[in-house]
């Protein structure tokens, strides 16, 4: 049990190792301020590889290219701005985590709006139908039948306990 317990934690530390390393030494900024912006701006792009990371977590080569891309293009002096719409011209909107709302995205962030609003206005058209049914059964009173069907339902229940 304790060998199991330990395998877990090496392996899980395994895990959030990887990540730390994404980042090579040789691709490090000497300017600290100028590496501390290449970090956060690397966190804004989705690796084109692994598609689910950012090209900070990434060991992709194609992630590394566009970490040196960002560092190059910060040492030139682009704003943090200008190497987004750099690496968004070259690469397509696809790039980045976080899409930008325009026109292409309209519908990216608009469908769950618009689903929620589908689904509110379904339920809503389906309760007002299931009231107006209610309403021309008579409610939910019984006809004499049923109140005398049930009785004898109940009676043979009280019999049976």
């Amino acid at each position: 049990m304790m060998l199991r317990q330990a395998i877990a934690a090496f392996v899980l530390l395994l895990g959030l190792i990887g990540p730390a390393a994404a980042v090579n030494p040789d691709e490090v900024l000497d300017d600290p301020a100028l590496e501390a912006r290449a970090r956060t701006l690397s966190l804004e792009f989705r690796c084109l590889v692994c598609q689910n990371q950012s090209i900070d977590d990434s060991n992709a080569e194609l992630a590394r290219d566009l970490r040196l891309l960002v560092r190059e293009r910060l040492v030139a002096g682009d704003s943090d701005q200008d190497v987004i719409d750099y690496v968004v011209s070259r690469y397509g909107e696809f790039v980045l985590l976080k899409p930008r709302f325009s026109v292409q995205t309209l519908l990216l962030w608009g469908a769950p709006i618009a689903i929620f609003l589908v689904g509110a206005g379904v339920m809503l058209i389906n309760s007002r139908g299931r009231d107006k049914s209610v309403a021309a059964a008579g409610g939910s009173k019984l006809t004499d039948a049923e109140q005398a069907e049930l009785a004898k339902l109940l009676k043979d229940r009280d019999r049976q306990a």
